[in-house]
């Protein structure tokens, strides 16, 4: 790369090492021999402006002896790196990477890091004169570009942001007589990360309110609503629910990455048998598949997948959810709204006539759902859908006890999937022990063998745990389980059949345990009691 300055040209030729995991070109330089002006105000700042960095396409990686590193992003003009060669009076090492990469690199280095417990001081101030401020800035916006130094909106862009750094699930706002709590969801477990005065609630629930356009003057009634916003190029929704208590509204934000809408299968970490199931139950022109377990268990990411597989541009696929969670292109759908009369079986119903290949229903919760979805798996459709059971086989019970002729059942039920999620223990700092006497009665492992506990350490933030992993069982509903269902079995019987030579979920959290994937208390914690199959 050379850069002309009036009648000179200064070659940049030194090289540098590629970004780790990013594509960097052969144009690499070290742009040293530009004169220095007077530093500037910010000189002393470690990053450029979010904004600049974001419009000009540089970005600052860190230092290499004397000379500052920079990421370039392609297509980025080169002459504005003699800007910032004044501004920080020191030699830049230039690194140009594609801009899908550069993108990524942007949202990771502006993710707001411990902002919103830094912003908490300033909320001691009296809450009613924020009220004005909360109504200025808009429902959907860049995160990282906003100019507005208002508390309460500082803190709750704070609060969004790091709890998409950390990988939260769920943001609790609990208002106490004596305190505001807020507590982040990660991998599963609630952890408290601020308390504020009591007073500071009213206008971070307004605020919150205005952002997801709830009415801010009823505080009588639960609301439900969403915001859509963008951190460092990245679209994440923000499902927000309201609930009133004695000290206030409570308010629950579930944060969902788009990302997430994007995986497939094979990303799931599904086990051999399962996959092998699921995908022989996809591949069916007709039929039900079920999806089984609590909420949170990772029962909508699963559907998705399901249904990005078959997304060929081929099938009509619609679906009837509550609440619509991710956006998928070339699939069409429709949000349940009971206030209208648009129930689970209402919409599919509805989208019945739209000539559908596929359907995915969210829930299967009454008979009348139930009925129209086996109804529409006899007249061809393949239906996707989940029920709330502790296991596979109770998904059978399930449907029975809605009201669904067992005959109907057993000719048109394909696959049960139930799941659970556990924490994923950190390879840099687990711990390996003899598992104890109990806890290997309990988990039907062998005395004395090797199992590892969390330990903590900065690569986890000392939690022990990185992200989760499901764990699995399927229940493939071939003649013999058929026969089982038309003949009313019980559902122990049929379980102790469908799992004589595949793993259960005590099973398969047994493996994740002997294979230091995860703990036994986290494998105790998701299982039901032990299974009396006899398997081991």
């Amino acid at each position: 790369m050379r850069i002309r300055r009036g009648n000179d040209e200064q070659a940049a030729g030194a090289v540098d090492a590629p970004i780790a995991g990013v594509a960097v070109s052969d144009d690499v330089a070290l742009v040293d021999a530009i004169s220095v002006a007077e530093p500037a105000a910010f000189i002393d700042l470690p990053v450029i402006p979010y904004p600049a960095a974001r419009d000009a396409g540089f970005l600052v990686l860190g230092e290499d002896g004397d000379a500052l590193r920079l990421a370039m992003r392609e297509g980025a003009d080169p002459l504005g790196l003699l800007e910032w060669r004044r501004a920080f009076a020191r030699p830049l090492r230039i690194e140009r990477v594609d801009a899908p990469a550069f993108e990524k690199l942007l949202g990771e280095s502006y993710a707001l890091d411990g902002s919103a417990a830094a912003v908490a001081s300033d909320m001691g101030i009296a809450g009613d004169g924020l009220d004005p401020l909360a109504l200025g800035l808009p429902s959907a916006e860049d995160l990282l570009d906003s100019a507005d130094d208002a508390p309460a909106i500082r803190l709750i862009n704070g609060l969004i942001a790091e709890g998409l750094r950390q990988g939260v699930s769920d943001i609790h706002i609990e208002p106490y007589e004596t305190a505001l709590v807020v507590r982040m969801r990660v991998d599963g477990v609630l952890t408290e990360k601020l308390r504020m005065p009591p007073h500071v609630a009213p206008v971070l629930v307004s605020r919150i309110k205005v952002m997801a356009r709830l009415d801010i003057a009823e505080r009588r009634v639960p609301q439900d609503g969403r915001i859509g916003l963008s951190l460092g190029g990245k679209l994440v929704d923000v499902r927000v629910s309201t609930l009133p208590s004695r000290a206030g509204e409570r308010v629950v934000m579930r944060l969902l990455d788009k990302e997430n809408a994007g995986l497939d299968l094979g990303h799931l970490g599904l086990d051999g048998h399962t996959a092998e199931v699921l995908n022989r139950a996809l591949a069916e022109p007709n039929g039900i598949i079920l999806v089984t377990g609590p909420t949170g268990s990772g029962k909508t990411t699963t559907l998705y997948a399901a249904l990005r597989q078959l997304n060929d541009g081929a099938r009509n696929i619609l679906t009837v959810e509550d609440p619509v969670e991710y956006a998928v292109d070339g699939v069409g759908q429709t949000q349940v709204n009971t206030k209208v009369g648009m129930t689970f079986a209402a919409g599919l119903r509805a989208i019945l006539r739209q000539d559908p290949d596929v359907v995915m229903v969210g829930e299967i919760r009454d008979r009348e759902t139930a009925e129209i979805a086996v109804q529409a798996s006899l007249t061809g459709h393949l239906v996707l859908s989940t029920v709330h059971t502790n296991d596979a086989a109770g998904a059978l019970t399930r449907m029975r006890d809605i009201g669904v002729e067992p005959f109907l059942l057993a000719s048109t039920l394909r696959a049960v999937v139930a799941q659970r999620l556990v924490r994923r223990l950190c390879k840099a700092c687990r711990k390996p022990e003899r598992i104890s006497a109990p806890l290997a009665e309990m988990l039907s492992i062998p005395e004395g063998s090797t199992v590892y506990h969390a330990q903590g350490c900065p690569e986890c933030g000392q939690t022990g745990f990185t992200g989760r992993i499901g764990v699995f069982e399927t229940l493939r509903v071939d003649d013999k389980i058929r026969a089982m269902i038309h003949d009313n079995a019980d559902e122990a019987t049929i379980a102790r059949y469908a799992f004589s030579d595949a793993s259960d979920l005590s099973r398969s959290a047994r493996e994740l345990v002997l294979a230091g994937e995860t703990t036994p208390e986290e494998a105790l914690r998701i299982t039901r009691r032990i299974d009396t199959s006899g398997a081991g």
